[in-house]
């Protein structure tokens, strides 16, 4: 957010070209005491003064060195040192010390200009004291004589502006012309004729005065000594010579050659050259040959000290009579200065989230070279993120131009190269590196889409059943991944809360056994959660399989295997090889090969005749019916699923190979697989009975002729299933004996070609099979499972009734 609203700052400055393009100027003069006002920056660039602390306001100097300073308090810009200006800019004629008033946050800066007024703090002074001059008695009035100029350290009104003899005299005067800054003559003028005899030497005071207020002055002492005669003095070819010379000469290079002459002859007309130092010049870097005049240089120059310098050479012949000249002599800027880059304000790191054109550095560029060597221009390395923009003359800002991303960039090495137009061109690297910092703005991903995890079913609890894994892109807190279910927004408990996952490391746990018949798969939702603020998230389908394990014996559905005796299937004597007598029914709670189920024939009164069906469980014959097989068959079913181990189950059955059906005595009471204790059963039995015998009562014609055999009838009265008679003998081999709700009542006669039948509706289905006596019968008197239904015919034997000994030997069920 700070970035953001330093941005829109800056921009706001940015769109007021005044504030940027303008410098405030101001003035001050030199020798100002430390604390002197010298303006009020903070009113002048429209900013209170809590701003200038708020902000950091600082003041930066191109030589780092601080003559002014800010007061933050006040907003004012005072003198911080003693200000020299002569110190400061020589002779130049304007002094100006460039200032830049920093703020941050958000970045702003002002450009500053304060002139350095020049006060009259130097007094004018000759190079020598004392000036001894050698005139000729037969010198013209008139005659000038060259003397060097007084040296004041000011400049304009406050240089020198005259020239006084002091005492006046007849003989001399003193004449001052300004032909330009760099021409000034001072010269001594002779007024009248000078007598050797009358006057051999003299002595006055010559006086500069400069233009300050108060004015200064200096004084040098000039003796005259008069001479006899030489007529001519020595004269220059030039007033002022010029030379031009590369700041990069060599020692000893020849910059020029002056030359003066002499018209008279012998030694009044030998001439020798020396240089007439100035004042406060220092040690010159050019020498002369007395004798030829040629100026060399005695130590390499820098244009960037001093761009020309300005010597005087006299000329003094054999009489004493001189004459003086300048020489300029101009220094030419050679490329030996790279480019300077000071950075300002750089910031780093920078985070991800930072918007386009947020500034990363301001900095200004210099050289201080001169024309195109001192052009400087900036560029940035090939960069698709960051680009320069100018902000003012020399200085730059280095600012984003496209939205960061840490997990595809880490960091940004920027390389700003700052070259001049010089030849060959200098140039001068600054290297930024902007680390990235990071923003949460990855959210976890899962490597894979989803899970399934497998888990055999009673395992123990607290398994490891797998695990899940997810990755952030992000570092820090916003990459710590912590892994949870997502809760159930029910109110019972859930199916899955056998289930738990590691917050740190994502491993997936069963924290209690399982049964696969009761849950065969779970699927949960694990959410991954980063460390971020907000944080992000992400969810995964895990999918627990629970597999099956042989934990289930097979379950014989048919024949029923409970506490009742065995069922019994009727076989005809007639069955062929094949016949089937019954079908074995088992299931298994397990799945896959637990579940496979195969049947054998484990016991069997005759093993020879009977095969099962191992996929089946189909019982057939195995070869046809004969007389001498017993006639009550006992066989135990093995039915054994395929785990490992495997489980087993038993089944019992008996079969009863009879020659005809119509031959079967039937024990009397309908409800001979029922309980003797259920009272119910039992009144029933007693209505049945009941209603048969008032039937019988009214078939009185009947009741005479067969009245012997009343009783046996009675005998016979039984109730069935219906369930355990097929349609007709065909069909009992494929029928399975099954559980029904309704019972039907069964009348064989003696005698009788048909069998007649009574269905009735069940009294009470929901009562269980009770198991009764019949007419005192207690052996076993059995059901049979197969009769003849719906009026097919039984034919009996030709007395309609099994024998006692054969009845005794069957076992019904």
């Amino acid at each position: 957010m700070a970035i953001a609203r330093q941005v829109l700052c800056l921009s706001a400055l940015l769109s007021l070209p005044h504030a940027r393009s303008q410098p405030l100027r101001y003035s001050v003069a030199e020798e100002a005491p430390s604390g002197s006002l010298v303006a009020d920056v903070a009113e002048d660039a429209g900013l209170a003064p809590a701003q200038l602390s708020a902000r950091r306001a600082r003041l930066a100097s191109e030589d780092g060195r601080q003559r002014l300073r800010l007061d933050r308090a006040t907003g004012r810009l005072v003198v911080a040192e003693r200000l020299d200006r002569e110190e400061l800019c020589a002779q130049a004629p304007a002094c100006t010390l460039p200032l830049e008033l920093l703020l941050a946050d958000p970045l702003q800066f002002f450009r500053i200009e304060v002139a350095v007024r020049d006060v009259n703090d130097h007094s004018p002074r000759f190079p020598d004291e004392q000036i001894t001059l050698r005139i000729p008695e037969t010198s013209n009035p008139g005659s000038r004589f060259p003397l060097m100029g007084a040296r004041d350290l000011d400049i304009g009104s406050n240089s020198v502006q005259s020239y006084s003899i002091s005492p006046e005299n007849e003989y001399f005067s003193v004449s001052f012309r300004s032909q330009s800054e760099e021409e000034k003559y001072v010269e001594l003028v002779l007024e009248k004729p000078l007598d050797r005899e009358e006057q051999a030497e003299m002595s006055f005071s010559l006086i500069a005065v400069d233009g300050g207020s108060p004015p200064r002055s200096g004084t040098a002492l000039i003796d005259v000594v008069v001479l006899d005669a030489n007529d001519n003095a020595p004269i220059f070819t030039q007033k002022m010579y010029v030379g031009q010379v590369l700041e990069n000469a060599p020692e000893g290079t020849v910059v020029l050659s002056v030359v003066a002459t002499d018209l008279d002859a012998g030694s009044n007309g030998d001439i020798s050259y020396q240089f007439r130092q100035e004042v406060d010049q220092g040690e010159s870097a050019f020498v002369i040959d007395a004798k030829s005049g040629e100026i060399k240089l005695s130590k390499p120059l820098d244009f960037e000290a001093a761009q020309k310098h300005e010597l005087n050479v006299q000329a003094t012949d054999g009489g004493g009579l001189s004459a003086i000249c300048k020489v300029l002599v101009e220094v030419l800027d050679v490329n030996d200065n790279a480019p300077e880059l000071v950075v300002s304000s750089f910031s780093s790191p920078l985070p991800e989230s930072a918007l386009p054109g947020t500034v990363v550095a301001f900095f200004t560029v210099r050289d201080h070279d001169a024309g195109a060597n001192g052009k400087v221009t900036c560029a940035l390395d090939d960069q698709l993120s960051f680009s320069l923009r100018s902000a003012y003359k020399n200085y730059y800002e280095l600012v984003t131009v496209t939205t960061l991303d840490r997990e595809e960039t880490a960091w940004y090495i920027l390389t700003v190269t700052a070259a001049d137009a010089g030849s060959p061109p200098l140039t001068t690297t600054q290297t930024f590196t902007v680390d990235i910092s990071d923003v949460n703005d990855n959210a976890p991903v899962f490597n894979q889409t989803s899970y399934t995890m497998y888990v055999r079913e009673n395992n123990v609890p607290t398994v490891l059943v797998g695990a899940v894994h997810a990755s952030d892109a992000d570092i820090g807190p916003n990459a710590k991944v912590t892994y949870s279910l997502i809760p159930s927004q029910r109110t019972e408990r859930p199916p899955y809360s056998c289930i738990s996952v590691n917050s740190e490391n994502g491993h997936v746990f069963v924290l209690q056994p399982l049964d696969y018949e009761q849950l065969k798969q779970v699927e949960v939702l694990v959410i991954a959660s980063d460390a971020g603020s907000p944080p992000l998230s992400a969810n995964v389908t895990v999918r627990l399989v629970v597999v099956d394990e042989n934990d289930n014996a097979p379950l014989v559905l048919h024949p029923a295997q409970d506490s009742s005796p065995a069922s019994s299937e009727l076989v005809p004597m007639s069955a062929e090889a094949g016949y089937l007598v019954t079908k074995v029914v088992a299931v298994d709670a397990d799945s896959g090969q637990n579940s496979w189920l195969s049947y054998h024939l484990l016991k069997a009164t005759d093993p020879g005749l009977f095969v099962v069906g191992a996929q089946s469980g189909e019982v057939r014959l195995r070869r046809p019916v004969t007389e001498r097989d017993t006639v009550k068959q006992k066989l135990i079913i093995l039915v054994r699923d395929n785990g490992r181990p495997p489980l087993s189950a038993t089944a019992a059955l008996s079969a009863l190979l009879l020659n005809d059906f119509s031959d079967v005595r039937l024990p009397h009471s309908s409800l001979a697989t029922e309980d003797d204790s259920d009272s119910l059963t039992t009144y029933l039995i007693i209505s049945l009975v009941f209603v048969s015998l008032l039937f019988l009562t009214s078939m009185a014609a009947f009741i005479t002729c067969k009245v012997c055999k009343r009783k046996e009838l009675k005998d016979e009265h039984v109730i069935y299933s219906a369930s355990n008679f097929p349609s007709s003998l065909a069909d009992a081999a494929s029928v399975v004996t099954l559980p029904h709700p309704y019972c039907y009542e069964i009348n064989l006669t003696t005698g009788s070609g048909n069998s007649e039948f009574k269905f009735l509706k069940p009294i009470l289905p929901s009562l269980p099979p009770q198991h009764g006596a019949v007419d005192g019968d207690t052996d076993e008197e059995k059901v049979f499972p197969h009769i003849p239904l719906s009026g097919e015919d039984v034919t009996p034997d030709n007395t309609g009734m099994l024998s006692a000994e054969e009845f005794n030997s069957l076992s019904f069920s």
